[in-house]
């Protein structure tokens, strides 16, 4: 078996390294120190949790050993993804350089940039850093990258894949082109592959396992859930969370519960703590000492429950953690390998349990072709529907439903005969007013001849005639009438 003591380190990194407690390097450290510390190009492949850290780690420490570093040029870069795991390579740094004067500065969001400027002045060894902080720090002439000598790209198919493409080959054309890179990741897709090619220069691939293979001691299995009803899936998706967690007891030591969106992130880690479990919430959203607070509190195990978003997914080695859940199905297929690498590290136990909607399994089917093997159904369908917790919601889960109710279409009305023209809503002429005994009649005549020269009478005047219904009659001329017009007429002829 191969030992650390066969790798040519430097003697104080072999002595950091007992002092970690480590005697034998893992398959990727094996395979990847030797032509690193050659000085050629590296390209990493290995599951999550087999120590890709140390394989860039220590080698850098050993090279760096000699020499110093001058202000504002670097002398080495290492290129995360995410704060969380820049973090945890300076922490990496500080176990593995104890006893070797080299300086570091981590450059971060989230973080005052005159702290981080004064650490940058006074001259850093390692430089580890986020793109984007990276670049805002040269941009204000703080930074100069002419001195890199070894430059690392972690989580490289995560750095090439999510939009960090532009900034990786802006920085890359800072630093010299002498200089030596090491690629590593747990994923490294063909497109991928392509672009790292052009940044490294005939490189040492180092594959220790398939590509995108997960741990055998990882215990896998996804849970098939269909909500009653649409406006009730979210609460009652939580339900059945909080039922799996309880079926697993006592071999739940702790776990981190992943979700796609980060506002799902809050609900979820609400919901949990209104039940009673233990629970915090991350996601890139939050300020930078929150989320570095909540990952101390699940690392020293007074957080039992790490809801996150997959801002946790990436590298972040936390010891014996013995669940991951995943609340969402995974977008990316390789998201799923990195999250439920989180646990069954360093060769111990641990379990994955997904959540899968009728949504979700053409993802879920994506997944499996990227692992080779059929993730084993537990329980069968979780119907929420049939589920005891999922009947009344109680008044602590409303406030955490995020789904509208539906509104009701009102049912359609009955089939109703054809109105007839006096039930026709149409606006009816005005009725005439009883006249006064001494009301002259000429000008009801002639409001009644206008009325009848007009549009004519209403329709419901009409139809109240038809069917024999009283209607005021135009008043006559009664004893008024003209002589002339009681003649007949002959006599009108005559006179």
């Amino acid at each position: 078996m191969t030992k650390f003591s066969d790798l040519n380190l430097h003697p104080k990194v072999l002595k950091a390294v007992a002092d970690a407690g480590y005697e034998s390097p893992t398959p990727i450290q094996a395979g990847a120190i030797p032509p690193a510390l050659e000085g050629r190009d590296v390209l990493g492949i290995a599951q999550t949790g087999t120590g890709k850290t140390a394989s860039f780690t220590l080698p850098m420490i050993s090279m760096l050993a000699r020499g110093r570093a001058r202000a504002r040029m670097p002398r080495s870069l290492v290129l995360c993804p995410t704060r969380e795991l820049a973090a945890q390579v300076a922490e990496n740094f500080d176990t593995y350089a104890q006893h070797v004067k080299l300086t570091k500065a981590l450059l971060i969001g989230g973080v005052s940039f005159k702290e981080q400027e004064a650490v940058i002045n006074r001259g850093a060894d390692v430089l580890i850093a986020t793109p984007g902080r990276l670049l805002d720090h040269f941009e204000r002439g703080k930074l100069l990258l002419t001195g890199v000598q070894i430059m690392v790209v972690d989580e490289a198919d995560r750095m090439l894949d999510m939009g960090f493409i532009p900034d990786i080959e802006r920085i890359f054309s800072l630093t010299p082109f002498t200089r030596q890179t090491l690629f590593f990741s747990a994923t490294m897709a063909p497109e991928i592959e392509r672009i790292t090619n052009t940044f490294l220069s005939a490189p040492e691939r180092v594959e220790v396992a398939r590509q995108a293979t997960t741990s055998e001691t990882i215990t896998q299995s996804v849970v098939m859930f269909k909500g009653s009803r649409k406006d009730r899936e979210a609460s009652e998706k939580r339900q059945l969370l909080r039922k799996l967690i309880e079926d697993e007891g006592d071999k739940c030591k702790n776990a981190i519960i992943f979700c796609n969106r980060k506002i799902d992130v809050d609900v979820v880690a609400k919901s949990m703590k209104k039940y009673g479990l233990d629970a915090a919430a991350i996601h890139g959203d939050l300020e930078q000492s929150q989320r570095m607070r909540t990952l101390d509190g699940f690392r020293d195990g007074s957080l039992r429950f790490l809801v996150a978003s997959d801002v946790a997914a990436r590298g972040l080695d936390i010891p014996n953690v013995s669940h991951v859940f995943n609340y969402d199905v995974p977008s990316h297929a390789e998201d799923y390998v990195h999250r439920i690498g989180r646990t069954g590290r360093a060769g111990k136990s641990g379990t994955a349990i997904m959540i899968c909607s009728t949504r979700d399994e053409r993802n879920m089917s994506d997944i499996e072709r990227l692992v080779k093997h059929e993730i084993p159904r537990a329980g069968g369908n979780a119907d929420a529907s049939a589920a005891p917790e999922a009947a009344p919601q109680t008044p602590a889960e409303q406030p955490v439903s995020e789904e509208k109710p539906k509104r009701r279409r009102k049912p359609k009305a009955e089939a109703q005969p054809p109105k007839t023209e006096a039930e026709t809503p149409v606006v009816k002429a005005e009725q005439p007013v009883e006249e006064p005994q001494d009301a002259k009649p000429e000008p009801q005549a002639k409001d009644d001849n206008k009325t009848s020269r007009g549009s004519g009478r209403s329709r419901g005047e009409r139809g109240s005639n038809e069917r024999g219904k009283s209607a005021k009659q135009p008043a006559g001329m009664g004893d008024d009438m003209p002589t002339f017009i009681a003649k007949s007429f002959e006599e009108r002829m005559v006179s």
